[in-house]
């Protein structure tokens, strides 16, 4: 199964790394979104990723390491387009990890993304 990603990522000669904190599918006062929706949710956590990286004077394009958390990994492999589409149009791959979890620190979300950029 193709998921763009690359096995590693090599980064030299940056003067900026970003850590992010996990991103989930929270409004912006802080109240859980799309409850049961899976899609819904890994699209509103890619936006809030986003403001962060924006945040920062960057996008997707500077992302060197994505990892997901989710507490269905079939479920989420069933909507994986959302992500892979969104990162396509970024021109990015980053080296991933995708691990299944028992739950989430709200019990209502389904998908968490932490991620590093570089820029």
């Amino acid at each position: 199964m193709e998921l763009g990603y690359d096995q590693g990522e090599l980064v030299s000669g940056h003067t900026r790394t970003l850590y992010c904190a996990g991103q989930t599918a929270m409004s912006a006062d802080g109240a859980p979104q799309h409850h049961g929706d899976m899609a819904a949710q890994l699209a509103l956590s890619l936006d809030n990723l986003e403001a962060v990286l924006g945040e920062a004077g960057m996008s997707l394009a500077n992302l060197v390491r994505l990892n997901v958390y989710t507490t269905d990994v079939d479920l989420l492999f069933q909507h994986y387009g959302v992500l892979a589409s969104r990162l396509g149009a970024a021109g990015v791959a980053p080296a991933s990890t995708l691990l299944g979890v028992t739950r989430l620190a709200i019990p209502a979300l389904m998908v968490e993304l932490e991620g590093t950029a570089v820029g």
